[in-house]
C-alpha cells in the first residue's frame, strides 16, 4: 500500500471512495483523468481538454467533503477515526452507469439500493467525523448559498458545512468539467458505457482519506482504509 507523505500545516482532508489500487477500476479511471492521485503520476489523455477539474481532485467519489480539522485535531486523530469507522462497513460490488448531471458527466449506481446503502454509508461516516471537524464561520456558510439550492440544502449547509449530506447525498464519481455542449457530453456517456460493460460490477471495498496540502493543491490520496479490515483491497 502506498502511503503519501503530508508536509502541511493546516491541509483540508476529505474522505472519498476510491477503487482498490490493484483493480482495473482505479487504472481506468486515473488514465482517463490524466492523474493518479496516490502516486503522483500524471499522463496525457484523449480526454485530458474535459478533466482538469476533477483530476485536481483525483478518482474518487466524495464520501464526507474536504475540511479542516478543528482545534487540537490532528491528522493521526483523522486516521483513527476513520479506520474505525471502516472496519465497521461491510464491503460489496456494485453495478454503475454514466450519466449526465446538469452540464457534468459521472458514474452513478445503477440500481437504487446502491444508492441508498451508499446514501446511509455517507451519513455514518460524517456523523464519526463530526467531532474532528472545524466548523466554518457563519460568513463563509452564507457566502455559499447560491440560487438554486433548496431550503433543505440550505438548512444542511447551515448545520454540517455542505448542503449535500444525508438525504440530499448522491454517489457519483466526476468525468467531465463542466460543458455546455451537449454532443460532448453524450459522447463521454456512450463511451464510458462500453468501458463499464468491460470493467463489470465496480467494487466497493474500502474508502480513502485525501489531503490537500495548501489551497488549490491537487489532492494526495493519503491513507486507504479497507472495508471490515479486509487486507487485500489495498
Amino acid at each position: 500500500m502506498i502511503v503519501a507523505q503530508v508536509n502541511a500545516r493546516n491541509p483540508r482532508v476529505a474522505l472519498y471512495y476510491a477503487p482498490p489500487a490493484s483493480s482495473a477500476w482505479w487504472r481506468a479511471g486515473c488514465e482517463w483523468l490524466g492523474r493518479d492521485a496516490e502516486n503522483g503520476r500524471e499522463t496525457d489523455t484523449p480526454a485530458h481538454d474535459v478533466t482538469r477539474a476533477p483530476r485536481r481532485y483525483g478518482w474518487h467519489a466524495t464520501i464526507v467533503a474536504p475540511f479542516h480539522m478543528a482545534a487540537g485535531v490532528e491528522l493521526a486523530d483523522v486516521l483513527a477515526c476513520a479506520r474505525a469507522w471502516a472496519g465497521s462497513v461491510p464491503r460489496f460490488e456494485m453495478q454503475v452507469k454514466a450519466a449526465e448531471l446538469s452540464r457534468f458527466v459521472a458514474l452513478r449506481p445503477a440500481h437504487a439500493r446502491d444508492d441508498d446503502a451508499l446514501r446511509t454509508l455517507s451519513g455514518s461516516a460524517l456523523q464519526a467525523l463530526a467531532a474532528l471537524r472545524e466548523r466554518p464561520s457563519h460568513e463563509s456558510i452564507e457566502r455559499r448559498i447560491v440560487g438554486g439550492m433548496s431550503a433543505r440544502q440550505i438548512a444542511l449547509l447551515r448545520e454540517w458545512g455542505y448542503p449535500y449530506v444525508f438525504d440530499e447525498y448522491r454517489f457519483h464519481m466526476t468525468l467531465s468539467d463542466s460543458l455546455d455542449d451537449a454532443h460532448a457530453r453524450a459522447s463521454i456517456v456512450s463511451d464510458w458505457t462500453r468501458r463499464i460493460d468491460a470493467l463489470g460490477p465496480m467494487p466497493v471495498h474500502g474508502a480513502a482519506l485525501f489531503i490537500e496540502p495548501e489551497p488549490g493543491a491537487p489532492f494526495t490520496l493519503w491513507q486507504r482504509l479497507p472495508f471490515n479490515n479486509a487486507q487485500d483491497v489495498a
